[in-house]
């Protein structure tokens, strides 16, 4: 009896001992497995700063830690199922199915990060479209993100056709229990195809009291700061069903302004427009392709009014105010050097003489 006992305790110091030593084993190989992608991967980063590629560190800087976890995770799981196998004596096949979705994982967090490096330096280069660029870098991880997920369900025995006729009916529940959310989904996919506009315009809406810079385009909502600097999230199903004016898309920005001459000053009425007209015409910062009037338009009360009418060159808010000062003082230099000034209100006092009596 004792010597069962000696033979069961020698055999489970051996089995202890083995076991031991292929964890140590596998530790080791993963170690030098690690030290071996640390020196590959700097060899190949350094190869690729030398290209003019750029592509190439997106993709390295992407599969870089990806690849270290996924060199210590999958050892791990190995030496996990050698410790299960030692101390309980069970079917342990779900260890294979975690591999597999290890290395699902792995691909699919790899994959997210070279589409994020690819997103990054696209924007980085000049005259790129942000909202396009980052549009399409979502829906692309979007698509990766799905795939590893039906796989996984995949690999874990789920069946994808019953799993489909489930959405089927599920995705109709929370359709209408989430019908605010998708229709925010679908409207910022409405603003990622017509663009009405895109990060960095400056929008207005003549139905809400929206105006300010597009700084963000979610899914569900979209960040705009106000030119008070407040931030204001705007679900993306109001773009749907509101008026969006985008400043920012225009060709030029008008002067209209009417001006008062002094009754006294009818004379040099028409000198004086003929002169603004040419000034118009030949001014480097208005445009004379666009709609130019200057024109004698109505009797005021207390002055002899004209207006002018003209688009400048720029769309630059502060440019464009520079421009109008600069035409303004010119006119006002016009109606000066005619001897006329700018009629301001004013009252004429009729006094009849007293009726004399006899």
């Amino acid at each position: 009896m004792e010597q069962t006992k000696v033979e069961w305790l020698n055999f489970f110091k051996f089995t202890q001992n083995t076991m031991l030593n292929e964890i140590i084993l596998i530790t080791t190989l993963s170690l030098i497995s690690w030290i071996a992608w640390k020196i590959l991967i700097g060899h190949l980063e350094n190869i690729a700063d030398k290209t003019r590629i750029v592509w190439d560190d997106a993709v390295l800087h992407g599969v870089k830690t990806p690849v270290s976890t996924l060199i210590w995770l999958w050892p791990g799981t190995v030496s996990l199922g050698l410790v299960l196998q030692r101390y309980f004596n069970h079917n342990f096949d779900w260890l294979s199915s975690l591999k597999i979705i290890l290395l699902i994982c792995i691909v699919v967090w790899a994959l997210s990060r070279v589409i994020t490096n690819f997103e990054h330096q696209i924007l980085e280069r000049q005259g790129r479209d942000v909202t396009t660029v980052q549009a399409v870098a979502k829906l692309i991880r979007l698509m990766v993100i799905i795939i590893g997920i039906l796989t996984v369900m995949q690999t874990l025995g789920l069946s994808l056709s019953g799993l489909l006729t489930f959405g089927g009916v599920g995705g109709l529940i929370a359709g209408l229990a989430a019908k605010d959310l998708l229709s925010n989904f679908f409207g910022g996919m409405m603003i990622y195809f017509d663009r009405p506009f895109k990060v960095g315009d400056w929008i207005r809406s003549p139905d809400r009291s929206i105006e300010g810079t597009v700084e963000r385009i979610g899914w569900r909502m979209t960040k705009i700061r106000t030119f008070d600097k407040r931030p204001i999230y705007v679900p993306n199903s109001v773009f749907s069903s509101i008026v969006v004016e985008n400043p920012s898309r225009m060709t030029n920005r008008r002067i209209y302004e009417t001006i008062g001459l002094r009754y006294s000053d009818s004379e040099q009425m028409e000198t004086i427009i003929e002169q603004v007209l040419h000034m118009l015409k030949n001014h480097p910062d208005i445009d004379a392709n666009q709609t130019l009037m200057v024109n004698f338009n109505t009797f005021g009360q207390s002055s002899l009014d004209f207006f002018v009418y003209a688009f400048t060159k720029t769309v630059n808010w502060a440019t464009f105010h520079e421009v109008k000062q600069d035409v303004l003082v010119q006119i006002m230099h016009i109606i000066h050097a005619n001897g006329a000034d700018v009629a301001f209100p004013t009252q004429t006092l009729q006094i009849e003489p007293p009726l004399q009596t006899h």
